[in-house]
């Protein structure tokens, strides 16, 4: 059920979302550094897979299972630094942070994947089941981009991971769905907060 929303910072922002075309083998992002939260499995794995692939100079990812995150980055094979993070504590961002600022480059993509999604009818849903969800899809994802703003490139990208459950209606994830349609705002508000900013 995911999307993805990609939002273009300063001198070469656009006004609105954009969809970027599949281009097997092209090297769209030689030289570029990237991160991706939640990379260590499902949708995040594969797209720091492709990154490597598409020339990334570097892949910093992140996950909340060690096991996980070392797979990952064996799997990747090159390019890639794996760092423990759970994005629902900021502590963990910070860290996320230091390691990327200490390599002495300044961010080319942040793409915000990391996030919960499971199912619970509505009259079973408790206080931890709802703070779960919006800890790491509504506050994990709006700090993830926050905390990169100072080590964004100029003409760098962000992208949220989003859902068409936000607009489906599908029974038993209405707090994920609910997590989801504030990241669709959080689309539309920086696209236009974001369009003027200026960035090294």
């Amino acid at each position: 059920m995911g999307s993805t929303t990609e939002i273009h910072l300063g001198s070469q922002a656009t006004a609105t979302p954009r969809t970027v075309p599949d281009l097997l083998n092209a090297k769209r992002l030689l030289g570029k550094v990237a991160i991706i939260t939640g990379g260590s499995t499902g949708m995040g794995l594969a797209a720091a897979k492709r990154f490597v692939q598409e020339g990334a100079d570097h892949v910093f990812i992140t996950g909340r299972r060690k096991d996980a995150l070392e797979g990952a980055v064996a799997e990747i094979g090159k390019n890639v630094t794996g760092i423990p993070s759970d994005v629902a504590h900021l502590r963990d961002l910070d860290r996320l942070y230091e390691s990327v600022d200490g390599c002495g480059r300044k961010i080319d993509v942040v793409f915000a994947n990391a996030g919960i999604s499971q199912r619970a009818a509505l009259g079973t849903v408790d206080e931890k089941f709802f703070d779960l969800h919006f800890n790491a899809n509504v506050k994990g994802l709006f700090f993830t981009v926050q905390k990169a703003l100072p080590l964004l490139k100029d003409g760098a990208s962000i992208i949220l991971n989003a859902s068409i459950a936000t607009i489906k209606g599908f029974p038993g994830i209405s707090v994920y769905s609910a997590t989801k349609a504030a990241v669709r705002s959080f689309a539309r508000t920086w696209t236009n907060e974001l369009a003027n900013a200026e960035f090294a």
